[in-house]
């Protein structure tokens, strides 16, 4: 019953680093990666799919995304969800290959990102904070219900504490590496 708790804590602590991963990675700096046109959706069909499910995207250079779609018919809308998209990018289209330069970055626009980077970051904080006050109510339950000793309970509340220290050091280190990344010019 304890371990059902502990576990379920650390595999939800676990789930929010990834999301705030996910997160920092869509943030842009004045490298391309290919992730980054991941959540960039396109009408295929009547349904609405990521780019990478109808073109295959990879990287020209350390600028430039290249995005080829699998069908000819396909190039404008590619283009267009591109375009579209709150990334700020402008595609130019070259024969049936679609080219996505990536625009460098101001002093202003890279402070900008550091903030959008650092409130991404404690949100994931505020997150993994909840599910250890969630843990610990089903601990002051558990221990209510007479289900299990004072000792246990505090043992318990203890690992989750270690595990939640361990959680914010890895957002702290993930924001570090991500406003270095921002910073370097």
């Amino acid at each position: 019953m304890l371990d059902e708790v502990k576990n379920n804590a650390a595999q939800k602590m676990q789930k929010s680093l990834e999301v705030l991963k996910n997160d920092l990675a869509k943030v842009r700096t004045g490298r391309a990666h290919v992730g980054l046109l991941d959540h960039v959706m396109v009408e295929y069909y009547g349904s609405m799919v990521a780019v990478n499910q109808v073109a295959n995207v990879n990287l020209g250079d350390a600028r430039t995304i290249n995005v080829q779609p699998f069908e000819k018919t396909m190039i404008g809308k590619v283009e267009k969800a591109i375009r579209d998209s709150d990334l700020g990018l402008n595609p130019a289209t070259n024969g049936d290959l679609i080219r996505v330069p990536m625009p460098m970055l101001t002093e202003e626009r890279r402070r900008d990102m550091t903030k959008i980077v650092r409130s991404e970051a404690e949100g994931a904080k505020v997150s993994i904070r909840n599910v250890r006050r969630d843990a610990n109510d089903a601990l002051k339950k558990m221990l209510k219900d007479k289900e299990i000793p004072e000792d246990d309970e505090r043992r318990a509340q203890d690992d989750i504490q270690k595990a939640t220290d361990k959680a914010v050091a890895e957002v702290d280190k993930m924001l570090q590496v991500k406003e270095a990344e921002l910073m370097a010019v």
